[in-house]
C-alpha cells in the first residue's frame, strides 16, 4: 500500500524536453554546457546529461524549458542548488559550510610536513652544541 505512490511515479510520461532538445542550436549548447556540471541525485556518479534515471530526466527538462526562457545558467544552477542542496554541482562553492572540505587537504599537508622535518632532522648530541 506504501509503495503505490512510487509505483505510480514511474507509469508517468517523460517530461517533454527530457529527451528532446531545444530547437536553437546555441540554447541546446548552453543547456548541454550547464546539465555536464550537474549530477544526478539518483545515480551520484553521472551527470544528468548522461544519466536515464527519470529524475535526470526531469532535471533536463527544467533546465532546457528555463534556458528557453532566457534564463541565465548561473541562475539556474543556484536554483537548483537550493532546491537540491550543493550535492547536485559538480562545482562546489566556497561557503561556510564547504570551506573545511577545502582546507582540510592543506591542514593535512602541513601536519605531513611538519611530522616529516620532526622526523628527518638530526637531533645534534648534547656536547657538540
Amino acid at each position: 500500500m506504501l509503495a503505490v505512490p512510487v509505483a505510480a511515479q514511474d507509469q508517468l510520461p517523460p517530461a517533454p524536453y527530457a529527451y528532446r532538445q531545444l530547437e536553437d542550436p546555441a540554447q541546446e549548447q548552453k543547456a548541454q554546457d550547464l546539465m555536464e556540471t550537474l549530477r544526478c541525485l539518483k545515480c551520484q556518479s553521472q551527470s544528468i546529461a548522461d544519466s536515464d534515471a527519470s529524475m535526470a530526466g526531469d532535471m533536463r527538462n527544467q533546465v532546457r524549458l528555463r534556458i528557453k526562457a532566457g534564463e541565465d545558467p548561473e541562475a539556474i544552477r543556484a536554483w537548483l542548488v537550493e532546491r537540491y542542496g550543493e550535492y547536485v554541482s559538480y562545482k562546489p562553492e566556497l561557503t561556510t559550510l564547504t570551506w573545511p572540505l577545502f582546507a582540510a587537504p592543506l591542514v593535512l599537508l602541513l601536519l605531513a610536513l611538519l611530522l616529516l622535518r620532526k622526523r628527518f632532522t638530526r637531533r645534534l648530541p648534547e656536547g657538540d652544541e
